[in-house]
């Protein structure tokens, strides 16, 4: 079964079936921006990720911003998301620097909102963002923005999602732009394998992409 609809029938489906279902379900999907971030592409991918579709499941949904950029960073992205209509969930943090904001509530972090919405944190540093990416997080798409090789490697892997990317945009995690063709869904399930089990039907694909400020158009 490949279920396609909302969260609600997918969860369903899942919890019901009695065969397996390749799941596409909800993409929460991140954006990281580190503190050795270049900050003009962090606002590119980050405008991008949100405003460009944000009615599909790759289209950024939260972004966590280390504590040493965010004065700097986040005053002008935030000003730049909301003339593009976007409503802002912010943080206790972030509401210091910007006290206009919405509060943000328990339930932004795990939403999908596939709306003009978005969910902001500043995190002390990359393990706070992972930890937030890992409990709220669906498996579906994270991007780390950053010029620190080690901590992009180290943000590769730990982070489990079927696309991780660095420096762009989470609109890429889609079949055509892979190279794969057309696409039924974005599974964000581990299946196991039919027949025979050799070393290959014991693992999955984890997609990587190397980015230098790619965005969609």
């Amino acid at each position: 079964i490949i279920p396609r609809g909302g969260e609600g029938l997918i969860s369903f489906v899942v919890e019901n079936s009695r065969i397996p279902v390749l799941k596409h379900f909800k993409g929460v999907c991140h954006v990281y921006v580190d503190e050795f971030a270049d900050l003009e592409m962090a606002r590119k991918i980050c405008f991008n990720a949100k405003v460009q579709r944000p009615g599909v499941c790759n289209a950024m949904e939260t972004m966590l911003v280390h504590k040493n950029v965010a004065s700097s960073f986040l005053p002008p992205m935030i000003e730049e998301f909301i003339r593009a209509g976007v409503e802002i969930r912010a943080c206790e943090n972030t509401l210091r620097l910007i006290p206009d904001l919405i509060r943000a509530k328990d339930s932004d972090w795990p939403a999908e909102y596939l709306d003009l919405i978005l969910a902001v944190k500043i995190v002390g540093d990359m393990n706070e963002a992972i930890d937030h990416i890992e409990r709220y997080g669906s498996n579906h798409t994270e991007t780390i923005v950053t010029n620190d090789y080690k901590k992009s490697q180290e943000f590769l892997e730990r982070v489990d999602a079927s696309v991780v990317l660095i420096n762009a945009s989470t609109r890429f995690n889609d079949g055509f732009e892979l190279g794969l063709g057309a696409e039924i869904g974005i599974n964000t399930s581990k299946l196991h394998a039919y027949g025979p089990m050799g070393l290959k039907e014991l693992t999955t694909t984890k997609f990587i992409v190397y980015g230098s400020g790619q965005v969609r158009t």
